[in-house]
């Protein structure tokens, strides 16, 4: 699982408002597309200064301007003062430990949200990435951390744009915002699969038998699975205030498929309490293995050490220095005593048999 690597006392003493960023740099430089479209026509290019994110909203279409990386506060800050948002708000965008939320700034509602994927890499990392949702009356802003490595969860998005599949050139800010949050949530049940996949695959191997890293595989799925709790279970409350939103920012033709995705959520929660009890399953059958097989080692041992205890006593008697032992002196002495040490070893060993120690 990534770890954060986020520092806040590097914002320590600031005053609010202050930007500074707190995460990642997954990009050297941000990546900024615009989308401008109505029913009628379409529009879309890569800005690379805020006045051309500006310069290209147009009368009665909706304009969404997404970009990819945030680490260059001076571009965010631009940005915010060309559409008029709180140094609150931009704050939010470059902290990238924010829980996901739904705040009203009364010209535009402002949601974080955290998209997950698998790295691209060996070890199958999860990542967790902060978005930005800002959603005016004729715009949406969407901003991301931009790690290049990971799928574009908006594409389907923009595709649906470009070809006019479906509702989203019908209608408004408002749904892009629903496609933006179902795409991300959509997303997350691939996660899931992948988790599922991961964890049937320590099932094979805890099945098997306990073996060096099992414990360790475990408990990295244990430390995804609530990674996946932390960053769902608060995403039922963003939409259950959003499809509950009677402003002006969400139409009630929005606010049904919003339940569809609160719908989503509640399912995935319901998963993610089932992958936590399989999980923490899993270990309570590993530590009965490794248990058991502590056991059983101690149950060799106890039953070499009891069949020895009188083969030492005899051998300790006729091991003393003493002078007049008359055993010593007779010819079947030594093998008299082997005779003896055999048949009770092999008493002892039976007696364990029947009583099934053995």
């Amino acid at each position: 699982m990534q770890k954060s690597g986020n520092k806040r006392s590097s914002k320590a003493g600031l005053p609010p408002g202050s930007l500074v960023h707190i995460g990642r740099v997954y990009r050297e430089h941000i990546h900024v597309s615009v989308f401008n479209y109505n029913e009628e026509v379409y529009k879309e290019r890569i800005a690379h200064t805020p006045e051309e994110c500006v310069s290209f909203r147009q009368p009665h279409t909706v304009t969404w301007i997404n970009v990819d990386g945030i680490n260059d506060v001076k571009f965010l800050g631009e940005l915010g003062d060309r559409f008029d948002l709180h140094p609150l708000v931009l704050e939010d965008i470059v902290n990238t430990n924010q829980r996901p939320k739904v705040e009203d700034y009364g010209d535009y509602l402002y949601v974080v949200l955290r998209m997950l994927y698998y790295a691209k890499d060996e070890k199958d990392t999860l990542v967790s990435e902060q978005v930005g949702l800002i959603v005016g009356k004729d715009y949406v802003l969407s901003i991301q951390e931009g790690d290049e490595k990971r799928a574009d969860v908006f594409e389907s998005i923009r595709e649906r744009i470009r070809s006019s599949v479906g509702k989203i050139r019908r209608l408004g800010p408002d749904f892009l915002m629903y496609s933006l949050i179902d795409a991300i949530v959509d997303n997350y049940f691939v996660v899931l699969e992948r988790l599922d996949d991961k964890i049937e695959e320590a099932e094979d191997i805890l099945a098997s038998g306990a073996k060096e890293g099992t414990l360790n595989l475990i408990q990295d799925l244990k430390r995804e699975a609530l990674f996946l709790h932390k960053a769902i279970w608060p995403l039922r409350e963003v939409a259950s205030v959003l499809q509950r939103e009677e402003g002006a920012h969400i139409l009630p033709a929005t606010r049904i498929f919003l339940r569809d995705v609160y719908d989503h959520i509640v399912q995935l929660m319901d998963t993610t309490e089932t992958i936590r009890d399989i999980l923490s399953g899993m270990l309570d059958i590993y530590l009965s293995t490794m248990s058991n097989r502590l056991n059983e080692v101690m149950k060799v041992l106890t039953i070499i050490s009891t069949v020895f205890i009188p083969l030492t006593f005899i051998a300790g008697v006729y091991g003393m220095n003493f002078k007049f032992m008359p055993e010593l002196e007779q010819p079947w002495a030594y093998p008299a005593v082997w005779i003896v040490m055999l048949v009770v070893a092999f008493t002892m060993l039976r007696y364990f048999k029947k009583k099934k120690w053995l």
